[in-house]
């Protein structure tokens, strides 16, 4: 048993908690926190970016999706931790766990400030109906992490009109016209890709997320951004003020809510924004729950945003292709590892004009270790690659043209008929989706079945979405929009727009054995507009080859082999020029018709 939960349970008895909630959260409802709030991380020793823990005096259990299941049952093991595997048969919801659990006079606690406004809601009202009482006001895992890193304080850039498409103020004047037609007078934004967007600012508090701490309330005549104000410039505090935004500590947000005049109508989501924030409206305030406009906003890429894209894209495209042309030409010739041929990636990455960072951290899987969705190779894991089986490789970059995401799945040798055939039939759902024509009105759930129809067909599936949205130098997962079987809180919410950037990217997993998985980057695009309505289709914007060596061509319809042929000319034909000669004839032969 992990110390870290002997010495929870200690401060919960002296503070009279029977329940201890550990979310994975930031005070921002963020997906990927900071070193500061990785407190689910210290406390169990599981590392994967989503997962809650429970902890009552006599058992502990963690609650994560599917994208994890191997990672957590390898890192729980003797942790005290029961891993609780979200969406299977037998395995309840953490909810429903504790509203079976909890008897009367029991204190269910977390630091509100790290679960939603909607959330603590919920928990309240049946914690209530079972005699049970609710706090909010405790960080019991602070109180035991005696080394805790600070508060991030990076400094911050700004991204120019010319990456943006928008000015600040421009988009400050279409979210008050928002909060006009909602009839409210202000909005509060937790959400740090929100505020970012909104300011065109960009910062480091977040590994591989240029965001900034930071919240931020919009009233019709005034914006207040709450931040650390060490971490802008002369330069950027005089653009801010210029545009009506005026600064105050990042602590402060809590009491600005507090002072709100009693009649305002404030605008706020309670499933981003925290309870703690929530608590302190007055009661004189009336709260209208809407998703912020920002939301939906920043997911539809503008013109100029949607053309850097497509430029960033290239430059990516020229990183990976060059990688690609370095791992055939080299495996079994010189040493590599997981990590090595990770660095190396990275490097070639650097070479490209603009790069700023990798937009997650890399997921490079040799053989058995493709099959775990989420792997992070570490110096304990790390294994030399060999000439055989597959390398997984999920990798992105942030440019200051946009964001990149792309997954391939590389032959380093000769290969199984199984290993061709799992590899063609994930090749064949991602170029169904990729060719997907539509009317003007669908979501990410009406098209998932184009990628899944194939695995379903054989009675498979892959234990996570198809896509998701992707921000613009932001978090490389963003809604409102993905491809997903069944509607969820994150894939229902919007139609597809034109402009909207989001992932293709299936897969399949075979434990003990090897993954595969193929992503690109599809923008939505309009079609036509006909007797019969608007019609939109998706176009990629990554630009590398599939790996020709894994494919079983004749499992491959007439219709998909043209889709593939039609794909691997356009990368030829754009890449080819930015490489040299040897890589570019190389490269002619990758993309060769099948």
């Amino acid at each position: 048993m992990r110390k870290q939960l002997t010495d929870l349970r200690r401060v919960m008895q002296d503070a009279g908690v029977t329940w201890y909630l550990v979310p994975t959260d930031d005070f921002h409802s963020s997906e990927y926190v900071g070193e500061h709030f990785k407190c689910r991380r210290f406390l169990t020793g599981f590392t994967g970016s989503a997962g809650t823990a429970l902890v009552s005096c006599d058992w502990a259990g963690l609650w994560t999706d599917g994208r994890y299941f191997l990672q957590a049952g390898q890192q729980l093991e003797g942790s005290g931790f029961t891993l609780m595997k979200m969406g299977e048969p037998d395995v309840p919801r953490l909810f429903d766990y504790l509203k079976d659990s909890l008897r009367p006079g029991d204190v269910l606690a977390y630091d509100g400030r790290t679960v939603t406004a909607r959330e603590h809601l919920r928990m309240e009202k049946m914690a209530a109906e079972h005699g049970a009482s609710v706090r909010t006001d405790l960080d019991l895992v602070g109180q035991i992490w005696t080394d805790r890193p600070a508060l991030s304080a990076e400094p911050v850039f700004e991204l120019g009109v010319e990456c943006t498409g928008r000015s600040r103020a421009d988009k400050l004047a279409d979210l008050r016209a928002a909060l006009d037609r909602n009839e409210a007078d202000a909005i509060i934004i937790a959400s740090l890709g929100d505020i970012c967007w909104l300011t065109n600012l960009r910062g480091n508090d977040v590994a591989s997320t240029p965001v900034v701490l930071s919240f931020m309330l919009v009233q019709t005549d005034r914006a207040t951004l709450f931040i650390n104000e060490s971490v802008l410039s002369d330069q950027i505090r005089a653009g801010l003020a210029a545009d009506g935004v005026s600064l105050a500590p990042y602590d402060a947000v809590e009491d600005a809510v507090r002072a709100l005049p009693e009649g305002t109508v404030l605008m706020l989501d309670r499933g981003s924004v925290n309870s703690a924030i929530h608590s302190a409206v007055p009661e004189g305030v009336r709260i209208l729950d809407r998703v912020s406009p920002t939301v939906l906003a920043r997911g539809v890429k503008n013109p100029t945003e949607v053309a850097n894209f497509r430029q960033a894209h290239i430059r990516d495209g020229v990183a990976v292709t060059r990688f690609m042309y370095w791992l055939k030409q080299n495996i079994g010739k010189v040493p590599m590892t997981e990590i090595s041929v990770a660095e190396r990636l990275e490097e070639f990455r650097r070479e490209q004009p603009h790069y700023i960072e990798p937009s997650f951290s890399p997921i490079m899987g040799f053989g058995p270790h493709g099959a775990i969705i989420h792997y992070g190779a570490t110096p304990e894991s790390n294994v030399p690659l060999e000439p055989r089986s597959f390398l997984l490789a999920d990798t992105g970059g942030h440019y200051l043209e946009g964001t990149t995401d792309i997954t391939r799945t590389f032959a380093l040798g000769p290969l199984t008929d199984e290993e061709k055939a799992m590899y063609t039939l994930v090749l064949r759902s991602h170029l169904r989706l990729g060719a997907a024509r539509f009317r003007y009105g669908c979501s990410g759930v009406n098209l998932d079945i184009l990628a899944r129809a194939p695995f379903w067909d054989l009675g498979l599936d892959y234990n996570h979405g198809t896509g998701h949205g992707v921000g613009y130098v932001l978090s490389v997962h963003e809604g409102p929009q993905g491809f997903r079987w069944r509607a969820t809180d994150f894939s229902q919410v919007a139609a597809l727009e034109p402009g909207m950037v989001t992932s293709d990217e299936p897969g399949i997993y075979l434990e003990g054995k090897f993954g595969v998985r193929l992503e690109n980057l599809t923008v939505v695009c309009d079609t036509e507009t006909n007797a019969y309505g608007r019609f939109l289709h998706l176009e990629y914007l990554t630009m590398v080859p599939f790996d020709l060596d894994a494919i079983v061509p004749e499992q491959l319809s007439e219709e998909e082999r043209g889709h593939l042929n039609a794909y691997h000319r356009q990368v030829f034909e754009t890449i080819s020029p930015l490489l040299p000669s040897e890589e570019a004839d190389w490269l002619r032969q990758a993309t060769r018709a099948i």
